[in-house]
């Protein structure tokens, strides 16, 4: 399993694979738990541009001369410094230096691992999940949570857009699944599909 880091103050999920330096989110003091674990990040991916898993990725990119990897709809969200004052919200970001897209792919090898890379929009544009094949984890971002799924008022969300997207992308992959979202504990497909109240069966 990867690990873990918690941040900010909206409890923001990040993970870290050591054996092949990639950080997946940014959240809050996510670069000093790093120093203080000794890792060292090769390239850093983010789910998507929300202020809370992009909060310390320009201080990471700067301090391990790491690339970033996002989907290009997000990508105002972090090279912009006051994106989100323009929706009212008081917090500026250092943005990174423009990094590399990614887009949907039934397989993308990353720091030799392999992906496979859902594009899930509805919590916000260009929100992503990483499939890592091998261990069967989704690193889903706030797409899915165990017992809930990413809110949809925030701009650009769009809560037809996001059910559906679970429904048609996330649940086919398995129930066996592990999901580890950007907030709260790790799940399993089988669990949510079966018990979700927002996009499960039951």
């Amino acid at each position: 399993m990867p690990d873990t880091f918690t941040g900010g103050i909206f409890d923001t999920n990040c993970f870290f694979l050591p054996e092949h330096g990639i950080l997946i989110d940014a959240p809050q003091d996510a670069a000093a738990w790093l120093a203080t674990r000794g890792y060292a990040v090769k390239t850093l991916l983010l789910t998507h541009g929300h202020i809370d898993h992009v909060w310390d990725a320009s201080r990471i990119q700067r301090e391990h001369g790491c690339r970033v990897g996002y989907h290009a709809d997000g990508e105002p969200m972090i090279t912009v410094p006051d994106f989100f004052r323009q929706f009212g919200f008081g917090w500026d970001i250092e943005p990174i230096t423009p990094g590399f897209h990614i887009a949907e792919s039934p397989a993308l090898t990353i720091e030799g691992v392999d992906f496979q890379v859902l594009h899930v929009p509805g919590h916000c544009p260009g929100s992503l999940c990483f499939l890592q094949k091998s261990e069967r984890l989704l690193f889903g971002g706030d797409v899915l949570f165990a017992g809930g799924v990413g809110r949809t008022d925030l701009p650009g969300g769009d809560t037809a857009l996001l059910l559906t997207g679970i429904r048609e992308k996330v649940f086919p992959l398995g129930d066996d699944i592990t999901v580890l979202p950007g907030h709260g504990p790790a799940t399993k497909i089988g669990v949510e599909r079966r018990t979700n109240p927002y996009v499960g069966e039951g």
